[in-house]
């Protein structure tokens, strides 16, 4: 129950800071008619669900994370499908192109910018329960932060290709996990 309550000022922070300091890209009218752009969508948003839905399991003494641990692989895996067929559909010469892009800077900071804030609340809401796992509760809350920050950060990329999201996008939300695991190893002792 605290988890849920934190989750609309732990998701309005993300919002705030992003309107107020990133904003959508200037081509967003146009990327909202292009497949890899809404293909970017079809992954964070999933991956925040279900990374939400395992975390809500992680508040008390016992966790059982259900068929959420079944669905946390599922985004991944529609990432790998997607960055597969970017390979199918364009020539090699250019995967590095794609891959590298032109905003990997900016997706390792605003991520982990942007999920700073969710993080930290995520955690108090967590000692307020007993989690059985404190390391991996903070991580699972790490997962969810990141994943809540990949969404908005998604409006603002200019790099929509899969193979670039495959690369990037999880090694900005991994830098968020591992803080997770660490604030959840200091903090969520009991």
């Amino acid at each position: 129950m605290v988890l849920l309550m934190a989750l609309p000022p732990a998701t309005a922070l993300v919002a705030i800071l992003f309107f107020t300091r990133i904003g959508f890209r200037d081509d967003i009218d146009a990327a909202l008619h292009t497949v890899r752009f809404l293909f970017k969508f079809l992954v964070v948003v999933p991956l925040v669900v279900v990374t939400l839905g395992a975390l809500f399991r992680c508040t008390g003494p016992i966790m059982v994370f259900g068929w959420w641990a079944k669905l946390l692989p599922l985004p991944l895996l529609l990432l790998c499908a997607g960055a597969a067929a970017e390979l199918l559909v364009v020539p090699s010469t250019n995967w590095t192109t794609f891959l590298i892009g032109s905003n990997a800077v900016n997706c390792m900071t605003l991520i982990p910018l942007l999920a700073s804030g969710p993080l930290v609340i995520f955690i108090a809401a967590l000692k307020k329960g007993a989690p059985a796992r404190p390391g991996l509760s903070g991580a699972m809350a790490g997962l969810a932060a990141g994943s809540i920050a990949a969404v908005f950060y998604a409006s603002n990329c200019f790099d929509d290709s899969p193979l670039f999201v495959v690369t990037w996008y999880p090694l900005a939300i991994l830098t968020v996990v591992s803080v997770g695991y660490f604030a959840g190893e200091r903090y969520l002792q009991w």
